[in-house]
């Protein structure tokens, strides 16, 4: 979106900072320096291999020694003060940066590097690789509290952007083979900051989920995104459908609260979206988290999450898709993954699918029945003499 500006610069150890200054930003072109001490990096973790089921887990003990919830003025990721040297140096709309201490990076090649996917496919005992490639951190909003339900349809809109830019950017990087945008919220979900903010993993593998969704698309074949989208568009399931968005329960949810939102059209990844398409999903994606929190009388926790094809496998069969699940499944009740699921992956669903959508699409439609109503007694107010 050609008003949405992307600046970038240097944190004082090295690493990346981006800036994304809203359309309708009221902040100066100028960013500050960043006046820390250059600080070591940390080493990057080493990856080894389950070999019972082949896959990869990354060993990053520096992330053990990461702020865990931190009173407001000593927020990392609030713009920096003389009393909080923050990650980022001065005022922001959206900030993008490389995390300090990563799953993955900052290295991108070496001797330990994996070899290509056939590499990584082979099983066998003691393997281990370098977690080469990249995790960054992209904040919403410079304030310490508050969430993306919150948030402003530009200041929406930017993230929405940021997400394609820096999905684009890091698919780019040597090694990389998958793109991870999500939020994680609340602390029943086991966030460390409260700071509004998601992450964005670029992965040296293509991770178990999509693994798993490729072998599902290879047995039942090359239209199953196609298939869903119209299955659940003629569903009870449907919270709402726009002109480039449909929003549904799925079929088969397994957590107390789910819902899918996929493209009408097929597209890989966040990057290949057109700007009508961003811009219908910063409208629909507010409307959604608001209703979302107007479940309960309290915010509800989530994880929302990009799913996007590999870099440079699948392409042409991957959809681009969202999906948020968070456990609440009463106002004081939690959904906890115990022997079944933990151990056996095996499910068990405890409210219906087509139950949870009426409740979730009743709190969105009276959720956004009341911001009209807010919104049309402000403007009746402002006309009064």
């Amino acid at each position: 979106m050609s008003q949405i500006t992307k600046r970038t610069y240097k944190l004082s150890d090295g690493r990346d900072i981006i800036y994304f200054d809203d359309a309708d930003t009221a902040l100066p072109p100028e960013r500050g320096d960043d006046l820390r001490e250059p600080a070591v990096r940390p080493p990057t973790a080493t990856m080894r291999q389950d070999v019972l089921t082949g896959e990869w887990i990354s060993i990053a003990a520096a992330r053990q020694n990461r702020v865990v919830l931190p009173p407001s003025h000593l927020d990392p990721l609030a713009p920096a003060s003389p009393d909080n040297p923050s990650e980022i140096p001065g005022l922001y709309d959206v900030a993008v940066f490389e995390n300090k201490s990563p799953s993955f990076g900052p290295d991108l090649a070496g001797p330990a590097a994996p070899e290509g996917l056939e590499d990584l496919a082979r099983v066998g005992l003691g393997r281990s690789r370098q977690s080469v490639g990249r995790c960054e951190v992209v904040c919403f909003s410079p304030e310490h509290t508050g969430s993306l339900a919150g948030l402003s349809l530009s200041r929406m809109r930017t993230v929405v952007e940021a997400w394609a830019d820096r999905t684009a950017a890091l698919s780019a990087l040597p090694g990389v083979e998958q793109v991870f945008p999500f939020e994680n919220r609340g602390e029943a979900i086991g966030v460390t900051l409260h700071h509004p903010h998601g992450q964005i993993y670029a992965y040296p593998y293509i991770t178990p989920r999509t693994a798993q969704l490729v072998r599902t698309i290879e047995n039942y074949g090359g239209s199953l995104f196609e298939d869903i989208l119209n299955f659940e568009q003629k569903s009870e399931r449907v919270l709402f459908q726009g002109e480039h968005w449909t929003a549904f329960v799925p079929f088969a949810a397994r957590w107390p609260l789910e819902v899918h939102m996929l493209p009408h059209r097929h597209v890989p990844d966040l990057a290949a979206t057109t700007e009508e398409e961003r811009d219908e999903f910063a409208r629909l994606y507010g409307q959604l988290l608001r209703g979302v929190d107007a479940l309960y009388s309290t915010p509800t926790p989530y994880i929302s999450a990009w799913h996007q094809a590999p870099v440079h496998a699948h392409r042409d069969d991957v959809r681009l898709m969202l999906q948020l699940t968070s456990p609440r499944r009463e106002e004081n009740k939690l959904k906890y993954l115990a022997g079944s699921e933990a151990a056996m992956g095996a499910f068990i669903a405890d409210i219906p699918p087509e139950t949870a959508a009426g409740r979730l699409r009743e709190a969105i439609e009276k959720r956004e029945a009341a911001a009209t109503t807010e919104i049309t007694s402000r403007g009746q107010e402002a006309t009064l003499p």
